[in-house]
Formats: C-alpha cells, sequence, structure tokens
C-alpha cells in the first residue's frame, strides 16, 4: 500500500516544474504547485465524513485513486489546448488523490499493534516507491521535461485503486452517529488535543511547510541550471537517505524522545538551504547533493516524527480526524502559503529570461533565514519530550 501510494506522487511531482517549463509555462509552475496544498485542504472532509461515518477507508482509498489516476494521465493532452485546462486536471488529481494520503496513514496506524517502532519501516515503503518512480521517469526514461511521468502516474493510480479494495477492512469508526460540523472540520479532535505544547508544533509545523514547498517545485529547475544532467533522478537521493533514516528513527526517539528529533528535523531544512544558498553561485555540485541528501533529517524528523506524536496524543476515537488535522496544517496550508510566497518570489527574482546562478543564490536564502528563524523559536518554546512507549514483550 505504500509503496503504490508513493509511486504515484514522486512520478510527476519533482518533474512538473521542468515539463513546465519546457513548454512555455514557467510562470506558472507555483500554481501547478498549489493543487497539492488545495487537495490537503479538503482532505480532512474525506477524513472526517466520509472515512469516519459512511464508507470503510480501503473503498474510498480505491475509488479516489481510479479518479486521481484518470486526472494526472489525461493532465499532458490538455497542456497542448490551454494551461488552464492542463492546471484544472491536476488539480482534479489532487483533488482526488492527497485524501488518500491521510487515509493510508490511518489505515496503517489501525493496523499497527507497536506504532512507535512499526510504522517507520511501513512508511519506508512508501519512500521506496518514490525513489523508483524518480528512477523509472527521469533515469531510465529520460522523461524530466516530457508528459511520460503523469502517464506513469495516471497508470499507477489506477493500479493501486484496484489494489485498495483487496486490502484490510477498515469500517468506518462512527457508522451511525449523527454527523455534524463539528466532527467534519475536527473541532472536537483539537478540543481534546489543545495543550501549549501541542500548539507549539503545530505552529512549528505550520512555519516550517511554508519554505518547504519551494523544494520539489523548484530544486529540479534550479539543478538543471547548475548543470546537473537527470534533475528527478538525483532528487531521488533524498528519498534514499530517508531510507536510513526512516529506519533509525526508532534508536533516535528512544535515545532523544520526541521534541530533540524535532529539532534535529528543523536543523536539517536550515542546513539544506544554507547549502543550496552557498553552493548557488559557483554551481558546486557536492553542496548540492549534500543538501538533496538530508531530505531523510527534513523529511522524517519532522513530517514522520510528527505523525507519531499526534497517534501518541490522540485517542483512538479521532486518530484520523487527527491524522487529517496534520495533513491539513502541513501539506495544506503550510505548503499553500508557501507555494504562493516562494512563486511570487520565484517570478520576482528571475523576470522573464533564463536564471542567472546568482539569482539562485538570492531566492535560496530567503528560505534559509526563514527556516533558521522557526527552528531557533520552536527549541526555545517546544518543551515536551514524549518517550516512545517500549516494545512489549511477548512470551511464547
Amino acid at each position: 500500500m505504500m509503496f503504490l501510494q508513493f509511486f504515484i506522487w514522486g512520478s510527476w511531482y519533482a518533474t512538473g516544474g521542468n515539463y513546465m517549463k519546457s513548454h512555455g509555462m514557467s510562470d506558472l509552475i507555483y500554481i501547478a504547485y498549489m493543487v497539492s496544498p488545495i487537495g490537503s485542504i479538503v482532505s480532512p472532509f474525506f477524513l472526517g465524513l466520509i472515512a469516519d461515518r459512511l464508507f470503510a477507508v480501503q473503498k474510498v482509498m480505491g475509488f479516489m485513486h481510479i479518479l486521481s489516476g484518470i486526472f494526472v494521465f489525461l493532465a499532458p493532452s490538455m497542456s497542448e489546448t490551454s494551461p488552464v485546462l492542463f492546471l484544472t486536471f491536476l488539480l482534479f488529481h489532487m483533488l482526488c488523490y492527497m485524501p488518500t494520503v491521510g487515509l493510508a496513514t490511518a489505515t496503517a496506524f489501525h493496523l499497527l499493534k507497536d506504532k512507535e517502532n512499526d510504522f517507520p519501516f511501513v512508511r519506508v515503503f512508501g519512500t521506496l516507491g518514490w525513489i523508483f518512480a524518480g528512477v523509472i521517469v527521469s533515469y531510465l526514461l529520460q522523461g524530466d521535461t516530457t508528459p511520460l511521468p503523469m502517464y506513469v502516474a495516471g497508470a499507477g493510480g489506477i493500479l493501486m485503486g484496484i489494489y485498495c479494495f483487496t486490502l484490510p477492512n477498515v469500517p468506518p469508526k462512527g457508522s451511525g452517529k449523527k454527523i455534524s460540523v463539528r466532527d467534519i472540520i475536527g473541532l472536537d479532535a483539537l478540543k481534546q488535543l489543545n495543550s501549549r505544547p501541542f500548539v507549539i508544533f503545530v505552529i512549528g509545523l505550520l512555519l516550517i511547510s511554508i519554505p518547504f514547498a519551494s523544494y520539489f517545485a523548484y530544486v529540479p529547475i534550479f539543478l538543471k541550471a547548475a548543470g546537473i544532467t537527470s534533475p528527478a533522478f538525483k532528487m531521488t537521493f533524498g528519498q534514499m537517505s530517508e531510507v536510513i533514516f526512516l529506519i533509525l528513527m526508532p534508536w533516535f526517539f528512544r535515545k532523544l524522545g520526541i521534541k530533540w528529533v524535532l529539532i534535529l528535523g528543523l536543523s536539517a531544512w536550515t542546513l539544506r538551504y544554507a547549502l543550496f544558498a552557498f553552493g548557488a553561485t559557483d554551481a558546486v555540485t557536492g553542496m548540492l547533493i549534500l543538501g538533496i541528501l538530508l531530505h531523510g533529517a527534513c523529511y522524517d524528523f519532522v513530517y514522520v516524527a510528527g505523525q507519531v506524536y499526534i497517534d501518541q496524543k490522540a485517542s483512538p476515537a479521532i486518530r484520523a480526524q487527527a491524522q487529517g488535522f496534520f495533513v491539513l496544517i502541513s501539506y495544506g496550508v503550510g505548503q499553500g502559503l508557501g507555494t504562493l510566497a516562494a512563486g511570487g518570489i520565484f517570478n520576482s527574482i528571475m523576470g522573464s529570461g533564463e536564471p542567472t546562478l546568482e539569482q539562485w543564490q538570492t531566492f535560496w536564502t530567503i528560505p534559509l533565514i526563514f527556516a533558521l528563524v522557526v527552528t531557533i523559536m520552536f527549541a526555545l518554546g517546544f518543551q515536551e519530550n514524549i518517550q516512545p512507549k517500549e516494545r512489549p514483550v511477548v512470551v511464547e
């Protein structure tokens, strides 16, 4: 499930910017990457209403994946007609796809017994799916500027949709209960989770998601400008490092606790953008690749650790809503604001011509400063250091 879930996303997400640039849509790249945050904002409604109240989770996932696959498969043909139609089909794709991210996570947490130790090993297959997608579309097919990645994503979406109907049954826990607006938008879940550490966590997650929005949208274009071939394939080096950090995550949890894991993740974002900014002018390949390799710490120690933290804080009755709220804040509001900001900054700094490496340095300096401030604020404000539950001892 996790492998196919992220194979779909990884097939086109790192190539989308270069595809649009090669088809004369450079100034619209940020709009294409806004479709993911919009889909994430819609996600809690599916998690809080359809999957929690009306239908089994695997059936909702199956239906949504088939629709998402059809839309992304057709999107490139729309670009030949109109950029607006292309962006519309991408939007429909992510409106269907993004709810399944939270549903897949909720399914995993529902089925796993020792979540803190086992979830990272399940989630690592999602990372492997993203890597496999990047190798196929960028390295083997050399499709960074072609519609091939979207065709691969579409086929993967339809396959995933069919597969979802074979997953273990996860029935709607709230079946038969009265539907209320409070449940749909997760107000009751937020009320239960309300505490100073949780509020600081949410603010930190929201703020660090803002500079994150510039990564997949503009790093592949940056790498191409720096003379690095097969940029989407090089981006998979970050997912390769993610595999290592996911495997090590239970050890970090035991040794450091959630607070310091999150601070390490935030610090990795600061270091990454420093490497991009200082390595830009001379196109220092080693610095740029190292910045990509930091993706494991950046993503796992903030996003995956954040999902584990929310699961520890939430009761079983509100876990699906709580995971939906996580998707809303991080992939939705945070990355939505970040995508708008990155698009405005990119268009302002780069203009209509081919960006210079000096302009790229200016571009990356802005998220560097922002990530540094967020890291310092979070380190000073977040005081809760939950230790993971011990793995139960089973006597044969």
